[in-house]
């Protein structure tokens, strides 16, 4: 996501020369080259334009104090600049009610229902609520399966009337289910197609005076691109929507639908859509987006999704088989499970200030735990309890059964005892210094 954009911004910077101040001299090849960069990440034409007049007013005349180059400078007012073209602040969710309702609309294949199921999920797990899914696309029975399956893996009820075509009524009859039942939230999937048309325009609009939504979400894909913008248009004209949802923001998307529809339709984005497990959705961040555009990482986004994995007794657990020195390979298959859960690795390496430009061409194998996980689990329960009584008839037999060879395994048990090591010691020490130190 954004690397074609990145790499043509930090380009656009080198090209800024002199000292002292940003002149219209020394800033004009750079707004050329950035507005340039914009416009091929499938930004607007006019927000680019709009964005670099804004940048090009905030910078002339700029003094460069002596800690800084003017290209330093620059990209703190572009960092500034994509922050607030893309909304400035977090924008809020609004999940209060009895029950809350979330109206979910979008164009069919934009992921509108796979979301939502992600979010039903993320404010079951972290805001403690109480969730209903409603299936209201009275269409396509595919769709009401596909919520069905949904809701099962997250374990939360759908309802449905498949006999019934009045989504309307669906909607409300879902509503007063959910009062009766005692949840306290209420999200309702509503039909999608190709292409906007005025039915569907009518069906939700319909959808929504009934309802009265806390939020009208409209769901995009953002590997439309351009086209996105368009759409979210013509939705926000009809339907007047609280928030955006980009999907698919994981995939090979050259990002303009995140820099340009805050500005076209002048609603904010609220979530975005990482990657095709139910744990890859987080809140949109502007400025974490702007830092990860200008390859500074978003160590917030990363602190976050280590949270939404973070288990209390587990870990109260982890703490004490660490002090005790008996952490085992069932711990670590633990762990590995853990990190997967957290999204994509080269997506999640990104995020970590300094890392994204470093690893930008190197190919990171989201199946790179395989091979250890295949080690592991070719041993048997006792010596995954028991690593150290792993002689070499065991490693031989494991490595044959986890198709590796014998310098893998024996590999791995090196770094899985020095790992062992340093934890015990950072377990036990308070002050991990001292031992070495005296102090």
């Amino acid at each position: 996501m954004f690397d074609n954009l990145s790499e043509k911004l930090e380009r656009s910077f080198k090209i800024l020369k002199g000292q002292g101040k940003i002149t219209e001299i020394n800033v004009a090849e750079t707004l050329k080259e950035v507005r340039r960069a914009l416009i091929d990440a499938d930004v607007n034409y006019k927000v680019a334009k709009q964005f670099t007049d804004t940048v090009k007013a905030k910078a002339l005349g700029q003094d460069v104090i002596n800690a800084l180059k003017p290209s330093q400078l620059m990209v703190k007012i572009v960092h500034d600049e994509l922050t607030e073209l893309m909304g400035g602040e977090q924008a809020p969710f609004n999940i209060e009610g009895k029950p809350a309702i979330i109206l979910m609309s979008g164009l069919q294949g934009s992921g509108k229902t796979t979301f939502t199921g992600k979010l039903a999920r993320k404010l079951k797990k972290e805001k403690g609520k109480n969730p209903l899914l409603v299936a209201c696309d009275v269409y396509r029975p595919a769709a009401i399966e596909q919520l069905k399956v949904l809701g099962e893996q997250i374990e939360v009820p759908v309802y449905s009337e498949p006999e019934s075509k009045d989504p309307v009524q669906i909607a409300l009859n879902a509503i007063e289910e959910a009062r009766r039942t005692g949840r306290d939230l209420v999200i309702v999937d509503t039909a999608g197609r190709l292409a906007v048309d005025e039915q569907m325009m009518q069906e939700i609009e319909a959808i929504k005076r009934a309802i009265n939504p806390t939020e009208t979400l409209f769901v995009v894909d953002s590997m439309t691109g351009q086209d996105a913008v368009n759409t979210a248009k013509e939705f926000n004209d009809r339907l007047d929507f609280d928030g955006v949802v980009l999907t698919k923001l994981d995939g090979d998307t050259r990002g303009g639908a995140a820099l340009s529809i805050r500005s076209v339709v002048n609603k904010p984005i609220k979530w975005v859509g990482t990657g095709e497990k139910m744990e890859a959705i987080d809140p949109f961040r502007p400025a974490g987006m702007a830092d990860r555009i200008l390859g500074m990482g978003d160590i917030v986004s990363f602190v976050d999704r280590m949270q939404q994995q973070y288990d209390e007794e587990e870990a109260k657990k982890l703490e004490k088989k660490l002090r005790q020195n008996t952490f085992d390979f069932n711990d670590f298959l633990t762990q590995i499970s853990q990190i997967k859960k957290m999204g994509n690795l080269k997506d999640l390496a990104s995020m970590i200030p300094g890392v994204g430009k470093a690893i930008k061409d190197i190919d990171i194998d989201d199946n790179a735990f395989k091979s250890v996980e295949a080690i592991i689990y070719s041993m048997t329960p006792y010596e995954r309890s028991h690593p150290e009584v792993m002689n070499g008839s065991r490693r031989k037999r494991i490595a044959a059964g986890s198709g590796t060879d014998i310098q893998e395994v024996n590999r791995l048990l090196k770094q899985f005892e020095q790992t062992r090591k340093v934890m015990h010691m950072v377990s036990t020490t308070k002050n991990p210094f001292k031992m070495r130190f005296g102090r």
